[in-house]
């Protein structure tokens, strides 16, 4: 019993070894050696954020919900993009780490884990410094409910691993994929509620608007944010079941492919 933990615990402090190897590795290539990489990283969404609220506060002039145009559609952008920017991260992690995953101590498991957090880091980062400026740089009003909020955010972790492994998986088996998907979650910006509220979207088209699982994610992240929104329609149970689909039948795959792909 005793060599059995042993065992367990060598294991366990090798798997995290690796990840935090992969993640120094990672933070060297993608984001350089200089102070100025991390800055970039982090002033560049939230530019892109700010740019986009100002061109859509012209059209729009006042939001579906509260008084602040650019609180309203950060709760819905921010979620987005950070969905968007992981999974896509995840879907280039083999690829990424071809060379390594060589190594018979380097798993595709312990390269996933490295990017989700060393990505996911950035992303929440990210997120706090543009909600905190449109709360009180630009002073919106809204009654902050953090568990809604760490639900929502919870959420799109849970669902940007399960797509982004999956996504792992296919890049590696079909090259072509990469295009294919880019081409087919395009129109996610647009049905995803970012601009409008789900409760504005007529019959027939709300109830197919309701397996897009980051419509869930938006309305649960502006629940946190407007306490007088209460979207019923949101179904945590939904987004988590297909999360642990889509991350099972990644994992299940890479681990009886990629060996053999990697190979060829």
């Amino acid at each position: 019993m005793a060599g059995s933990n042993v065992m367990k615990s060598g294991g366990a402090t090798q798997a995290a070894r690796a990840i935090a190897a992969l993640i120094l590795r990672e933070m060297s290539t993608t984001y350089g050696r200089s102070p100025g990489g991390y800055l970039w990283a982090i002033i560049e969404p939230a530019a892109g954020v700010a740019l986009l609220t100002a061109v859509f506060s012209i059209g729009f002039r006042a939001p579906p919900l509260g008084t602040s145009f650019p609180l309203f559609y950060a709760a819905g952008v921010l979620p987005f993009l950070m969905f968007n920017d992981l999974s896509g991260k995840l879907g280039q992690t083999i690829q990424f780490s071809r060379a390594l995953l060589k190594y018979p101590r380097v798993t595709f498991l312990d390269a996933i884990i490295a990017r989700l957090i060393l990505n996911g880091f950035a992303q929440l980062m990210v997120n706090a410094i543009v909600l905190s400026f449109i709360l009180w740089g630009l002073g919106a009003r809204a009654s902050i409910d953090a568990q809604s909020i760490a639900m929502a955010y919870l959420l799109v972790i849970c669902l940007a691993t399960g797509i982004g492994t999956l996504n792992a998986f296919l890049t590696l088996a079909y090259p072509l994929w990469a295009t294919i998907w880019a081409i087919v979650t395009r129109p996610l910006f647009i049905i995803s509620c970012v601009f409008f509220v789900f409760e504005s979207v007529p019959a027939p088209y709300g109830d197919l608007l309701w397996f897009n699982p980051l419509v869930h994610i938006v309305g649960m992240m502006r629940e946190g944010f407007y306490p007088f929104y209460h979207a019923s329609y949101v179904s945590a149970l939904y987004v988590m079941g297909l999360s642990a689909v889509t991350f099972i039948t990644g994992l299940f795959l890479l681990w009886r492919h990629h060996r053999d792909i990697l190979l060829k």
